[in-house]
């Protein structure tokens, strides 16, 4: 005798619950993943060069510096302050929500710490009075992603704390090369990008700022991916030569 449980309705539909409790956890999964250990990002712009390139995909380590409600997707988690909290460190590269709408994820080098005092005078950077140390390593025509050549210059520059990296200048009297003096607030950080002369950092107060700890996302840890962007996503057959191979897997410093 055949029951009703052995239908193929009931079949059918035992199977499609089954899925669709596979898909539930799955996405859980990957959300507890994304908000408590590693979140993947892309790079949009130049403002990280020559650290960072656009169409360079990472990692973020979100657990590097505690968690905030920003550390949740959509914020969806309400609460002030920090969880299992780790201050970024000078040198770091980091990920935050943008201060000015606390949405808009940015990335840049944290340079100042709190209590610091921050200046450009011709292009040089000033970190607590004391001129921070650049050595040059040589000039560059670089194209960016709208086809615009500059000349670019590349130096080593070494923070206070002895971390060290490479940063661009287009020259030393642009609109960023001499500012005021910055001091950084409590529990704020100053970003820089390393793209010096094309970088919407903590200089530009009405759009950046000093970044609150909140804020702070994560360290970026390293490059899993990058691509020139020379292909279309339905251009697979072009895919393999658009990728930057020299750049899988790199750490990020």
């Amino acid at each position: 005798m055949k029951h009703d449980n052995d239908s193929p309705e009931k079949g059918a539909e035992s199977e499609w619950m089954e899925l669709m409790k596979t898909a539930f956890w799955a996405i859980l999964l990957a959300l507890t993943i994304r908000a408590t250990i590693a979140e993947p990002f892309n790079i949009p712009s130049g403002s990280m060069k020559p650290t960072l390139l656009v169409g360079d995909y990472l990692f973020v380590s979100k657990f590097a510096y505690g968690y905030s409600q920003y550390s949740f997707p959509f914020g969806i988690i309400k609460f002030d302050g920090r969880i299992m909290g780790s201050e970024p460190e000078q040198g770091d590269v980091a990920v935050f929500k943008l201060p000015t709408d606390n949405k808009t994820d940015y990335i840049k080098r944290v340079i100042g710490m709190p209590g610091d005092t921050l200046q450009m005078k011709n292009g040089r950077l000033y970190i607590n009075g004391e001129l921070i140390e650049r050595k040059k390593i040589d000039s560059y025509d670089v194209t960016d992603r709208y086809g615009n050549t500059e000349n670019m210059t590349e130096y080593e520059q070494t923070l206070p704390n002895g971390v060290t990296f490479s940063i661009y200048e287009e020259g030393d009297n642009g609109a960023l090369d001499n500012t005021r003096i910055f001091t950084v607030p409590d529990g704020h950080y100053f970003m820089m990008g390393d793209n010096r002369d094309n970088s919407q950092d903590s200089r530009v107060t009405k759009m950046v700022g000093p970044v609150p700890y909140e804020n702070m996302i994560g360290r970026a840890e390293f490059l899993f991916y990058s691509t020139n962007g020379e292909a279309h996503l339905w251009e697979f057959w072009k895919w393999p030569w658009t990728v930057r191979y020299d750049r899988l897997l790199n750490i990020i410093n």
